[in-house]
């Protein structure tokens, strides 16, 4: 695909989210406002600017990822503004940072390459450590920054600078940072980590010496995301863990220890807290519990099956009787207004997208790259699968959102910035 068909998707995408705005002000009946010219020009701005500067630096990169990115933060902001306005402004903001960080991100690695990142693994490796510990700071004390706790977590970072008050979920900007240590991690320890074994019974595993930087990593940032009750990212952070040591090494050893250890960490934590029990709960009997425990799941299932194969149409639905739809439950709110049609063409992008990606890994001739790109699919797509699977109650709830879709701005931040990076790495492949 060319570079000016990629630019038509990305005005498509803009048209598609200030007429999903329009919609939404008909059905209310209401006077189409500034909203959707708004809505056009934040979004025709944000990856307008990031297909340019893709054009710029990185020319030769997949065109497929940002039209893709585009087409789910139109469905996502139509859905939030539906939903709830104010947060749909904000996430706008949040959309022109996220845009302005991958533009960053392309320019600072338009000179060096991603070959930057490699060098400063263990920088990336201190930063994680240091951002997953700020949720754990004082709510009250002197300085500006402070931890937040939020429906029983400590998972959010508030910052009050007296004129600017925002807040922040330190957790989607570790992946990233997590993802880029393994990648230079085991792009070095590769050969060791695949032949030099022991033999313990039946399994072979690396010699102990050599796992000890990755296991030092893991025990620090489970430690802290247990204690701060964020059992869905720990989840996505050991599965990437585990998926790349599979790609670095290509031994099925790891993948049968790894589920071995995330049963027993499940046991775990269904032992050990009480909310991992609610949730376990929620999902095996929720309509036994439909006025305490299973009502937010009751209801998106209920959602999801009023919406039928067509939908109930944007705005003539009934989504905010799902507790915490803009945040946690917008894919029900979408099969609800869009119907069967609309979730599937919602979740063929996000397989799109991780295909893309997977081939752009697969492509990869370098091997930091090739683990880069592939860490970074798997966790973008695992995370998607996760909320999914959580809201169609394939699995337990995780508390993750859902990427360019759900509302919230450390998401919508962090994700943007993978999608530059991809994009980077496919780059270098075709140079």
């Amino acid at each position: 695909m060319s570079r000016t068909a990629e630019g038509a998707l990305i005005l498509a995408a803009a048209m598609l989210g200030s007429f999903g705005v329009a919609l939404v002000n008909i059905a209310s009946r209401q006077a189409i406002g500034d909203d959707v010219a708004l809505t056009f020009f934040v979004m025709i701005t944000a990856f307008g600017a990031l297909h340019a500067a893709v054009r710029r630096w990185a020319p030769n990169g997949s065109p497929y990822l940002i039209p893709l990115a585009a087409l789910l933060t139109a469905v996502g902001l139509s859905e939030i503004y539906r939903l709830n306005p104010a947060m749909a402004s904000l996430q706008k903001w949040w959309l022109l940072i996220g845009a302005g960080l991958g533009i960053l991100a392309l320019w600072g690695l338009s000179s060096g390459g991603t070959q930057l990142l490699r060098r400063y693994r263990y920088i990336m490796l201190l930063s994680a450590l240091g951002l997953l510990v700020l949720p754990l700071l004082p709510q009250r004390w002197p300085l500006p920054i402070r931890g937040l706790a939020v429906n029983g977590s400590r998972l959010w970072v508030s910052i009050d600078l007296g004129v600017i008050q925002m807040r922040f979920q330190p957790g989607e900007i570790v992946k990233l940072l997590i993802v880029g240590f393994l990648a230079s991690f085991l792009a070095e320890r590769h050969e060791a980590l695949a032949m030099r074994t022991r033999k313990f019974g039946p399994f072979e595993l690396p010699e102990p010496r050599q796992m000890i930087p990755i296991l030092v990593a893991w025990f620090a940032s489970f430690g802290v995301m247990i204690y701060q009750r964020d059992l869905g990212a720990s989840l996505l952070l050991f599965s990437t863990f585990i998926a790349m040591m599979y790609v670095a090494t290509a031994r099925n050893t790891y993948l049968v220890v790894g589920g071995g250890l995330f049963t027993l960490g499940s046991v775990a934590a269904w032992s050990a807290f009480t909310h991992v029990q609610t949730r376990l709960e929620a999902w095996l009997v929720p309509f036994e519990h439909y006025e305490t425990t299973g009502y937010q799941i009751s209801n998106g299932i209920f959602a999801m099956a009023s919406g039928s194969l067509s939908g109930t149409g944007l705005g003539l639905g009934r989504p905010s009787l799902i507790a915490f739809a803009p945040t946690d439950f917008i894919f029900a709110a979408v099969g609800e207004e869009l119907g069967l049609v609309g979730s599937v063409l919602i979740l063929a992008i996000y397989a799109l997208m991780v295909s893309v990606g997977m081939g752009i890994a697969l492509r990869s001739r370098d091997l930091f790259r090739k683990l880069l790109a592939a860490g970074l699919t798997f966790s973008f797509g695992l995370q998607s699968l996760l909320i999914i699977g959580g809201i169609v109650r394939l699995f337990p709830l995780t508390g993750i959102t859902l990427p360019f879709m759900s509302y919230g701005g450390s998401s919508l931040v962090s994700n943007l910035v993978l999608v530059a990076l991809l994009v980077q790495i496919s780059h270098e492949e075709r140079v």
